[in-house]
């Protein structure tokens, strides 16, 4: 019997598991997907939002704020990439300044600092691709950019080395309760566990209902966006919001910690708790609606477009704690926007929640850091040239838009929780994330983890499960 099983791999389900990893315990994250950061976590604005837009006294407004505040501490800690860049709320109407100052007084009492209300002639020096039509703003310098694939298998990683136990490829069909906690009923059998971490996002819902005669609903809204071009990077610094509405924070426009841009999302709420796909009416409308508030987006430089899930709940409201009639179930549901800014906090939340249950003794064997992937681009050329003459796979570019080598590639399959799928490869290293969105790579990356995995490349996949790209090779058929 585990102590705690963590069902979902994502930032929230992470972060917990790396919290929890600092005390003496049996722990299990089970994950439906052949990868960590496979849902919700992995296709999102990628955003630390400042934390002026949740209600004041929520949990939301206390996580975001919390969150944002851990962040920066947290990304060096564990190494992945964050920057604080500031956000601002546009204003395209002179009577709605109003609700400007209502965010402003919101994000005060939520305790946001260095806040202000810019006018026209501040908000265009900061950001000379506004529009005409833009009248005010609200200018909240500590909202940030972060990668959310780094940061939440940054948390594996660290979690893993730690102890924790991850089971991939493993969907959780049946939850019941025995005699000194819950039986797992999953595709891979049955697991035993004194208490369940139910971090399950658009599935929260299912699992909670499994064990509680009090329900919940949570519905997926689904997000699309585009990705522009690094060449289309520098068209705003700043992330640029509309004024929000009831369906969230409304298309934004920002630049990525990686160089792109990105637009997006919709909100479409819809029943499949898998509808990813994009739709042509929902990416129209992102670019209508982008060029409210900012100028000349250079559309015909988007290289991809994606969509994704958030898990809203019913009463817009993150739902952290012990269920009241299932004693031993903690949700971690409802982790919709802001989520992902909040997951430091969620997963300290989540710790000193588990560890009063199970009275817990501290790991005096936990490490808290974390190394990521050596980058070699940012090395000196003499540094990179010695590391190349000790590891010559350092010097074999895989993926030309990226320049991503074959020695990085190699690390990410090899480390705790590594890739073992393009996409895998993909969150891990970005080989596959450039302008030509692995046109050129695919092939050679698939070798490469072919011959680390010791399989086939007819077993190699994008994304798991049923993904294959090959049945075979044409000298295999000969």
């Amino acid at each position: 019997m585990y102590d705690i099983m963590i069902i979902g791999g994502g930032a929230a389900g992470c972060a917990a598991a790396r919290e929890l990893s600092r005390y003496k315990a049996d722990i299990c994250v089970v994950e439906k997907e052949e990868d960590v950061c496979a849902g919700t976590s992995k296709a999102n604005s990628a955003i630390v939002h400042a934390g002026y837009d949740a209600e004041t006294g929520s949990l939301m407004a206390k996580l975001n704020v919390k969150g944002n505040e851990m962040m920066e501490a947290m990304s060096k800690e564990l190494d992945f990439e964050f920057k604080r860049i500031g956000s601002m709320v546009v204003c395209v109407h002179e009577e709605d300044i109003g609700k400007l100052e209502e965010l402003l007084e919101r994000g005060k009492k939520n305790g946001v600092k260095d806040m202000r209300i810019l006018n026209a002639e501040e908000a265009h020096a900061l950001e000379p691709n506004l529009t005409e039509q833009v009248v005010a703003a609200l200018y909240a310098p500590t909202a940030g950019i972060v990668c959310p694939f780094g940061m939440t298998i940054a948390y594996a990683e660290n979690a893993a080395v730690n102890g924790v136990e991850f089971k991939l490829n493993t969907k959780v069909e049946k939850i019941e309760k025995i005699e000194g906690g819950y039986a797992l009923t999953t595709d891979q059998g049955i697991f035993e566990t004194k208490v369940v971490i139910n971090a399950a996002g658009v599935y929260a819902d299912h699992f909670h209902n499994m064990v509680s005669e009090e329900k919940i609903h949570i519905t997926p809204r689904r997000g699309d966006y585009c990705l522009l071009d690094k060449t289309a990077g520098g068209h705003v610094s700043h992330t640029i919001f509309p004024l929000p509405d009831r369906f969230g924070k409304g298309v934004l426009v920002t630049p990525t910690i990686h160089g792109n841009l990105l637009v997006g999302p919709t909100a479409i709420d819809i029943e499949d708790k898998e509808a990813t796909a994009t739709t042509r009416e929902g990416l129209d409308f992102l670019v209508n609606k982008a060029g409210e508030a900012v100028s000349d987006i250079p559309m015909r430089q988007v290289i991809t477009s994606f969509a994704g899930l958030r898990a809203h709940e019913d009463h817009h409201e993150f739902i952290i704690g012990e269920v009241k009639d299932a004693k031993g179930f903690v949700d971690v549901a409802g982790i919709e926007s802001p989520g992902l800014s909040s997951a430091p906090a969620i997963g300290v939340m989540v710790r000193q929640i588990v560890s009063k249950m199970l009275d817990l003794s501290e790991n005096p064997d936990f490490i808290p850091v974390r190394r990521g992937i050596l980058n070699p681009n940012k090395l000196s050329f003499e540094d990179r040239k010695a590391l190349i003459q000790v590891r010559p796979e350092y010097g074999n570019i895989i993926c030309r838009c990226e320049m991503i080598t074959e020695g990085e590639i190699v690390d990410a399959i090899h480390r705790p929780v590594g890739a073992r799928s393009l996409d895998g490869v993909k969150r891990r290293t970005r080989a596959g994330m450039g302008r030509c969105q692995a046109g050129f790579c695919s092939p050679r990356t698939m070798e490469i983890l072919a011959r680390e995995l010791h399989v086939s490349m007819a077993d190699i996949t994008k994304s798991g499960g049923h993904s294959k790209l090959i049945v075979g090779t044409v000298k295999d058929q000969l």
